[in-house]
């Protein structure tokens, strides 16, 4: 399927392809972040044809190696990678592991941070392990790695803090009386500094993230994007989803239809194009 442009609003342009045909056509050096979820490499042949398991990390490996080429020096790569079960047996792939090693040692990545997403409403799988022999719990985590071109990506958790927990506005509103600066088990010198309101706590490296939210917020997305429908996108087989910001130039992608989540044949995705400032 030969790149074509989808629709255009105020804040950009979306095309519909194949991320290894599109990705060239950015200038190298150019991109703050490309963050994207592919097919993974599952033993159960799905219908958007996902790599086989001996061949996925090649297969991923030249997308890999074609974002590195588009990222600026601070930018930034997320994958979002779900595990897989070796064929026949109750144990795990480590595919997902050795992506980060091949990344890091033959691309030139370095693994600025592990994230982990976790799916409440995940169903429980694989239904052999799981559901029939009941020897496995349900498989309701995906690691998300966050590789970046150097060892100093562009970076502000004080963008993404959480609300502070009601113990933690008690110790603000009064730290003398709710708190004793002291040397903790764990080595830390914890003193009366922690007792000061930075408008939020950090948050951690796990995601708690349901299905059902994710596809809201791609939904409240589409309405930013000025999109009618983004059903209209799918009827367009555009099942892949990202957009690219400028100045602060993004790529990210994630899949939707109706009813239930998808992920497109071989990268394919519908590449917005943002023109407003971020």
């Amino acid at each position: 399927m030969s790149p074509s442009l989808a629709y255009r609003t105020v804040h950009g342009e979306a095309w519909c392809g194949d991320a290894l045909d599109l990705l060239p056509t950015l200038d190298d050096n150019s991109v703050n972040l490309v963050m994207t979820s592919p097919p993974f490499a599952l033993l159960r042949k799905k219908e958007y044809g996902n790599e086989e398991q001996r061949d996925y990390i090649d297969w991923l490996t030249q997308f890999a190696a074609l974002v590195h080429r588009k990222l600026k020096a601070d930018g930034s790569f997320v994958l979002d990678l779900g595990g897989a079960y070796q064929k026949g047996t109750p144990t795990r792939s480590l595919y997902n592991f050795r992506v980060p090693i091949r990344f890091c040692d033959d691309l030139g990545f370095f693994l600025a941070e592990d994230f982990y997403w976790h799916n409440p409403a995940k169903l429980p799988s694989p239904i052999e392990w799981v559901n029939k022999r009941k020897i496995r719990v349900k498989d309701a985590v995906n690691p998300v790695w966050w590789f970046s071109k150097t060892e100093w990506p562009k970076a502000d958790v004080t963008k993404v803090l959480s609300p502070y927990s009601d113990r933690m506005k008690k110790l603000l509103a009064d730290p003398v009386a709710f708190y004793r600066a002291k040397d903790r088990p764990s080595g830390h010198d914890i003193g009366m500094s922690f007792g000061k309101d930075n408008g939020g706590a950090i948050p951690s490296n796990l995601l708690q993230i349901p299905i059902p939210t994710a596809t809201a917020d791609i939904c409240e997305a589409a309405k930013l994007l000025a999109a009618k429908d983004i059903r209209h996108a799918s009827r367009q087989n555009c099942r892949n989803f990202s957009s690219r910001c400028l100045p602060s130039r993004a790529i990210w992608s994630w899949t939707y239809s109706p009813g239930r989540t998808r992920r497109a044949k071989s990268l394919n995705h519908l590449a917005a194009v943002g023109r407003g400032s971020k």
